[in-house]
C-alpha cells in the first residue's frame, strides 16, 4: 500500500531542492478541534471547584513586529483548476415538510429560545469584558487565552451566531472589530491551517452569507487571510503544510507537506475555499483544494495498492509526495498498522464530502463517490451495536485497526483487522451526516443508521451523573447490529480480565470496579472524563429534527441543554469540566470558540422556526458556519 496519497500529482522540477517537511509535532492527539492541551490549567480554581475573583483585565497581547509578506512561489501550478460550471442539479429535499405550529407549542418553544439566547448573551458579554480581541475567555477566572494566533477567534467564530440570535448591536460592534484584525502578524510562529480555515475563514464567510453580503469587510478580510494561507500550498505536489511557518525567513524557502499528517487537517478545507472561490470568482482557491480531493479519489479507487481498509482513509497519512514508505516502516507504526475512525482526526473529512457536493450544486460527482464508498465500508467495519443494560437499539461509531498479516508493510500480503469498541464525543456528528447523506443521495437505509447513531449519543448523555457525555470511553460490541442482549457475566469478565480465576467473587469485583471508577453500567472504561463544551451530539439531534420532523428530538435536546448548562455554568459564562461522572464537577476554566460558534447555535436552531437556516438552502461547515447553497437549476 502506498500511503503517499498524492504521488499521482506531477511535481515541479524544483522538487530536487532540499525541502523541509512540515513539522507535525504540534498536532494534538485529540484531533479535530482539540486544542485543549493549551492553557487548561485549573490552578485558579478552588479544590471544590469554586470560582475565584477575575484577574485584572490586560491589554491585548502584542502580536510581534515581524509581518507576513507575499513571497514568490517555488512550485507554481501550470494550469489552474476552475470551479465546475453548469446548471445546479435539483437535489432531493432534505428537510421535513413542517405544518402549522399551535399556540401552546410556540409559547413553550420561544421560552426555550429565550433561555438559550440569555446564556449566549452572558457568554458574549464576558468575552467583551475580559477577553475582547483575544481568542478565548477564561470563564472561571475572567482571563483570556490566545491559542489561535491572537486574531480574536471567539469574536470571528461567533459572528453568525450573533446575527442569527438577533443581537444586532453586538454584531455591528463585532464587525467594526473585524476591520482591525491584522492577519499579517501573530502571537504564534506557525499557522494551524485546519483550525484557521474552519474558525476564521469559515466564520467570516458564514457571517457574510447569513447577513446577505451587506458587509463587504467580511469578504475583504477573508481574501486577506486566504492570501496568507495560500503559501501553505506552495509545495512540490501542492499538498499543504498543515502547520505553516508564515514568517518570511521560512515562508521564502521551499517546503513540502509532512510525511505523517492528521487526515482531517487535509480533508477539511474544501467548503471554505470553494465558497471563497464562488464569491470572489477567483479559481485559485478552488484549485488549492481540488488537488487534495483528487488525491483522495485516486487513493480510494486505486486497485491493489490502496488503503488497508478499502473505502476509508487512515488517521495519519503521508502527504509529502516524496517516495513510497520504506518496506519496514509505515506512517503509524513499524508494523504496517493503520487506525481508522469517523471520530477525531478523521471526522470532518468525511463530513465535507456530501457538503461540498451540495455547495457545488451537485455538479461534481466525485464527492458523492468519495462519500458513498467510505460510508459503505464504515457501516460494515466501524459502526457497532453496544451491549448495554436495557438492550437499547442504538449504534456507536468506533475505531478499527488494520494491518498486514506479514507483520510489516507488504501490499501483496493479506490484511487483518479488528474493531475497537471505543468512541467519543467527536464521533457524535455521524448521525447528522448519515441523515443528510440519506436524503441527498437517496440512501433510505442510512436514515435508520442516523437515528440509531444519534440515539447512541443521547444515551451516552443520559447515563452519567451530570447528564453529559464524556470525551472518550469504551464499550462492549455485539457481533450483530440487530440481535444484542445485555450479559452481566460478560460485562464482569471485560471489567476484570482475571475474572475466570476468581469466579466466586467475580460479580463483587466488578461492582467494586464500577464504584471505584464511577462507571455507568455498560461502560467498560472512560479514558477522558471531561466535557469540552462540544457540539457534535446536539448537532446530530438538530439534523434529525430537521430531517424527520419528530418532536422527540426537541425533547431530548432540551434535556441535554438542561444538563449541559447546569454542569458548565460559571459566573462569567460556561466552562469545560473535568469529570462528567460526578454532579458537582470542577471547572477547567476553558471555553473554546466553538461553544458560541456551534454548541449554542445548534441548541438555538433546534428551537428556532424551521426555515431559519433551512437545510434545503444552506450547508454548514464543521464549525457550524452556514454557506448559501446554489438554488436548483441556477447557473454556476
Amino acid at each position: 500500500m502506498d500511503r503517499t496519497i498524492s504521488n499521482h500529482l506531477n511535481t515541479n522540477k524544483d522538487s530536487a531542492k532540499a525541502v523541509p517537511q512540515d513539522d507535525t509535532s504540534a498536532i494534538s492527539n485529540q484531533g479535530h478541534k482539540a486544542s485543549e492541551l493549551e492553557g487548561l490549567s485549573g490552578t485558579n480554581i478552588g479544590a471544590g471547584g469554586e470560582e475565584v475573583a477575575p484577574s485584572k483585565v490586560l491589554p491585548p497581547q502584542p502580536l510581534g513586529t515581524i509581518r507576513w509578506s507575499q513571497q514568490p512561489e517555488h512550485f507554481p501550478v501550470t494550469s489552474t483548476i476552475s470551479l465546475p460550471v453548469g446548471t445546479a442539479k435539483a437535489i432531493p429535499r432534505v428537510q421535513f415538510k413542517f405544518g402549522k405550529e399551535d399556540k401552546g407549542a410556540k409559547k413553550d418553544r420561544i421560552q426555550k429560545l429565550d433561555t438559550i439566547r440569555a446564556v449566549a448573551k452572558k457568554n458574549w458579554q464576558s468575552y467583551q469584558k475580559f477577553a475582547w480581541m483575544h481568542d478565548e475567555v477564561a470563564p472561571v477566572t475572567g482571563g483570556f487565552k490566545d491559542p489561535f494566533g491572537g486574531w480574536a477567534a471567539t469574536l470571528v467564530d461567533a459572528l453568525d451566531t450573533l446575527f442569527l440570535m438577533g443581537f444586532v448591536k453586538e454584531f455591528e460592534e463585532a464587525i467594526e472589530a473585524v476591520k482591525t484584525i491584522d492577519f499579517t502578524r501573530s502571537v504564534r510562529d506557525d499557522i494551524p491551517l485546519f483550525e484557521t480555515v474552519i474558525r476564521y475563514l469559515g466564520g467570516m464567510l458564514g457571517a457574510y452569507d447569513v447577513s446577505g453580503g451587506r458587509y463587504s469587510v467580511l469578504l475583504d478580510k477573508s481574501v486577506e487571510l486566504a492570501e496568507i494561507l495560500m503559501g501553505a500550498f506552495d509545495t512540490p505536489n501542492r499538498m499543504p503544510v498543515t502547520f505553516y511557518q508564515w514568517k518570511p525567513a521560512f515562508a521564502s524557502q521551499p517546503h513540502r507537506a509532512g510525511s505523517s499528517v492528521v487526515m482531517a487537517e487535509l480533508g477539511t478545507l474544501s467548503l471554505e475555499f470553494t465558497r471563497l472561490a464562488q464569491l470572489t470568482k477567483e479559481p485559485k482557491y478552488y484549485d488549492a483544494i481540488d488537488r487534495i480531493t483528487d488525491a483522495f479519489v485516486e487513493w480510494q479507487t486505486r486497485e491493489g495498492n490502496g488503503t488497508t481498509l478499502p473505502g476509508l482513509f487512515p488517521l495519519n497519512v503521508d502527504a509529502s509526495g516524496c517516495m513510497k514508505p520504506d518496506p519496514f516502516s509505515s506512517v503509524v507504526s513499524p508494523y504496517g498498522r493503520d487506525r481508522y475512525s469517523l471520530g477525531g482526526m478523521a471526522d470532518s473529512t468525511y463530513e465535507y464530502f456530501p457538503k461540498t457536493y451540495l455547495l457545488l450544486g451537485g455538479l461534481e460527482d466525485k464527492y458523492r463517490g468519495l462519500y458513498e464508498r467510505s460510508m459503505d465500508t464504515a457501516v460494515k467495519k466501524l459502526i457497532f451495536r453496544p451491549r448495554v443494560p436495557g438492550d437499547h437499539d442504538i449504534l456507536i461509531s468506533g475505531d478499527y485497526d488494520a494491518w498486514y498479516s506479514s507483520g510489516f508493510f507488504d501490499p501483496s500480503a493479506a490484511v487483518d483487522g479488528q474493531l475497537l469498541p471505543t468512541t467519543g464525543h467527536l464521533a457524535c456528528f455521524t448521525g447528522g451526516m448519515f441523515a443528510l447523506g440519506s436524503k441527498i443521495f437517496d440512501r433510505p437505509n442510512d436514515l435508520e443508521i442516523a437515528t440509531r447513531l444519534t440515539e447512541g449519543c443521547v444515551w451516552a448523555y443520559s447515563i452519567t451523573e451530570s447528564g453529559v457525555m464524556p470525551e472518550a470511553f469504551d464499550l462492549m460490541a455485539c457481533e450483530s447490529k440487530s440481535d444484542c442482549t445485555w450479559d452481566e457475566t460478560a460485562y464482569a469478565k471485560v471489567l476484570d480480565p482475571n475474572a475466570e480465576m476468581r469466579e466466586q467473587i467475580r460479580d463483587e469485583v466488578a461492582k467494586a470496579m464500577i464504584a471505584e471508577q464511577n462507571l455507568p453500567r455498560g461502560v467498560v472504561s472512560i479514558s477522558q472524563r471531561k466535557y469540552m463544551l462540544r457540539p457534535e451530539a446536539i448537532e446530530s439531534v438538530w439534523y434529525m429534527y430537521r430531517v424527520t420532523g419528530d418532536e422527540h428530538w426537541r425533547k431530548v435536546g432540551w434535556e441535554m441543554w438542561t444538563a449541559v448548562d447546569a454542569a458548565t455554568s460559571t459566573t462569567y459564562g460556561n466552562s469545560a469540566i473535568w469529570d462528567v461522572t460526578v454532579n458537582a464537577t470542577d471547572k477547567l476554566d476553558s471555553q473554546e470558540s466553538f461553544w458560541l460558534a456551534e454548541t449554542l447555535k445548534y441548541f438555538f436552531l433546534l428551537f428556532s422556526e424551521e426555515d431559519v437556516i433551512s437545510l434545503d438552502e444552506w450547508v454548514l461547515n464543521t464549525e457550524a458556519h452556514p454557506f448559501k447553497r446554489p438554488a436548483p437549476k441556477s447557473k454556476l
